[in-house]
């Protein structure tokens, strides 16, 4: 005959099915990793995007650093524990290959982007010519061009060369209101501190309050590509570089704007 089912028999298997529980969710937590993935600003909401994709497949989370490629290029430099780098510009990779970070052979070119012009909500009717920019230095008078740090953030090194290219950094120079990275560029203009200023394209494509008013001649300056490496030999970080040239994130990078550089 069966024992009646107690209640201090319920709450025995219960407490040995919640014991189990939590042993399982232990176990599990161990294989879960957290990948640093440092990345230059423009890619802010690419890579949320791809992080979250990421996890959703693997369990593995994705904690993205973004800052200016050479911000994050000295923190790596200096010890920060990032497991993949993805710089705007190849000038901050090849830093950290001359730093013994990082060989040429690891590193993959993965994206390209354009530059533009974007404008406040008070000059989005600007006119400017498509080849030579000539109206930019009347149309900006008194005021700044919001730009990136043209020494060090890629978006103003690429700004600074194709302005100089097209006979017109000599006089904008003195004009210009530099800041560290794309985003605080960007940031310039949506709130009317400066009318116009030099982005990246898809940075220009996530804002409702600036206009692409034109788009600098790839002529004129050199080619933008984000160089990505994995900076160890950890299989997380591998495996998270290796979905970062995947048609899946392909698919993604052309959605917010990139020219996917990997061939699939």
């Amino acid at each position: 005959m069966k024992k009646p089912f107690t209640k201090k028999a319920y709450m025995k298997k219960l407490a040995l099915y919640t014991l189990g529980l939590s042993a399982l969710c232990s176990s599990l937590s161990v294989f879960a990793a957290e990948i640093n993935v440092y990345a230059a600003s423009s890619m802010t909401d690419v890579i949320k995007e791809l992080g979250q994709k990421y996890q959703a497949e693997t369990g593995d989370t994705i904690v993205p650093v973004f800052a200016g490629s050479s911000t994050l290029a000295r923190q790596i430099e200096q010890g920060a524990p990032a497991d993949v780098f993805i710089s705007a510009n190849p000038k901050w990779m090849i830093y950290l290959e001359d730093q013994g970070m990082t060989t040429k052979d690891q590193v993959t070119d993965l994206v390209g982007n354009s530059l533009v012009l974007i404008g406040s909500e008070e000059v989005k009717s600007a006119q400017v010519d498509a080849g030579t920019f000539k109206e930019l230095p009347k149309l900006l008078g008194e005021h700044r061009l919001a730009v990136g740090e043209p020494q060090s953030v890629p978006a103003g090194m690429y700004a600074k060369e194709s302005l100089e290219n097209m006979g017109l950094w000599s006089e904008l120079a003195s004009k210009t209101a530099p800041s560290n990275n794309v985003r605080i560029t960007m940031s310039l203009v949506e709130r009317g501190e400066a009318p116009f200023g030099i982005v990246y394209k898809t940075d220009a494509l996530m804002s409702q309050k600036v206009s692409i008013i034109q788009t600098f001649p790839e002529s004129t300056h050199s080619p933008i590509i984000y160089p990505a490496v994995a900076l160890n030999d950890k299989p997380t970080s591998q495996a998270f570089f290796n979905f970062l040239k995947s048609q899946q994130a392909s698919d993604t990078f052309i959605k917010y704007g990139f020219t996917p550089l990997v061939a699939q």
